[in-house]
């Protein structure tokens, strides 16, 4: 049966978010190759007792693409089969490009260091804000985004399910969305606790960077087929991928289309690769034909290969 693997963004990170995988060697030699390539100890930092560093934009990035490769070298020692197709969620599309073997692991970690930094750049601290629009459809929360711009920028930004999309811009810009979501229907309107503006217009700048250090980045082709946030596709040449990489910044995450689009090519079954339940959870309300497993622990990885691989 084909499957597909999910890899999760930031959001997902917590200390202690790897415990359920304490008996797999691989587990903490990833960490240690990651560690060694950005020069800190990742490791520690997840396994510490202070939840500050690893929320800090610059150090989840990479702790979560080390945390989504750690879970999938632990799935591939158990004896799992690749996925068909691989997506991952704003950075889990680093995470799936290194899964696929397009990306090596240590350059994946530095670039999406780099990217992290280029992000938090772009956009002095307090003047961007993201927030969660809950109960309204895709079109009524672009309206009410071009409502509340007023010259500055909102955007809707992550089309995570139907019903819950996420807006990015201006601070000023999205406290007036959030205002004028409620009024127009929505069932909640929720600052989301971030310091950076994700996949808005304001992130072009950043964009423009991140292209210029893709440059010295080599992409191989990859060996599962990668689906892309910005436009829903998949690209064998590396061009095309550092293109899509690049849009990706300053474009919405349409997550909703990426799993109906595998839905309907006959590919139903999924696992959340990598820490938390956030994209089995959307797979679900995305799609009543989509299962999505979440492979938090070395049993559930057990539960998967025994029911799909």
């Amino acid at each position: 049966m084909s499957f597909a693997f999910f890899f999760p963004g930031q959001g997902s990170q917590s200390l202690g978010m790897m415990n359920g995988f304490s008996g797999a060697a691989v587990v903490k030699a990833t960490f240690d190759e990651a560690s060694a390539a950005l020069d800190r100890d990742l490791w520690a930092m997840i396994n510490g007792s202070d939840a500050a560093p690893i929320n800090e934009t610059v150090n989840t990035q990479p702790l979560m693409l080390a945390a989504g490769m750690a879970v999938y070298r632990a799935y591939l020692e158990a004896g799992g089969k690749a996925p068909a197709v691989a997506a991952g969620h704003s950075l889990g599309e680093y995470t799936a490009l290194t899964a696929a073997g397009a990306l090596d692991f240590a350059d994946a970690v530095k670039l999406v260091r780099l990217r992290a930094e280029l992000m938090q750049d772009a956009v002095p601290q307090g003047e961007g804000a993201m927030a969660a629009i809950l109960g309204l459809d895709d079109d009524a929360v672009r309206e009410v985004c071009a409502e509340a711009a007023q010259g500055g920028v909102a955007e809707a930004v992550n089309f995570n399910s139907p019903g819950q999309v996420v807006v990015a811009g201006d601070t000023a810009a999205i406290a007036r969305a959030m205002d004028l979501a409620k009024v127009k229907g929505a069932k909640r309107a929720l600052p989301l606790p971030v310091s950076v503006p994700s996949h808005c217009s304001l992130m072009k700048p950043a964009a423009e960077k991140l292209a210029e250090a893709l440059k010295n980045v080599v992409i191989q082709t990859p060996q599962i087929r990668i689906i892309h946030n910005a436009d829903v596709a998949a690209y064998d040449d590396a061009e095309k991928i550092k293109n899509a990489l690049v849009r990706q910044l300053y474009s919405p995450v349409r997550w909703t289309e990426t799993v109906n689009a595998l839905v309907a090519q006959g590919i139903t079954q999924s696992a959340e690769c990598g820490p938390g339940k956030v994209l089995a959870g959307l797979a679900k309300r995305i799609n009543p034909a989509a299962s999505c497993s979440a492979l938090t622990d070395s049993g559930q990885i057990a539960a998967f290969i025994e029911s799909y691989a």
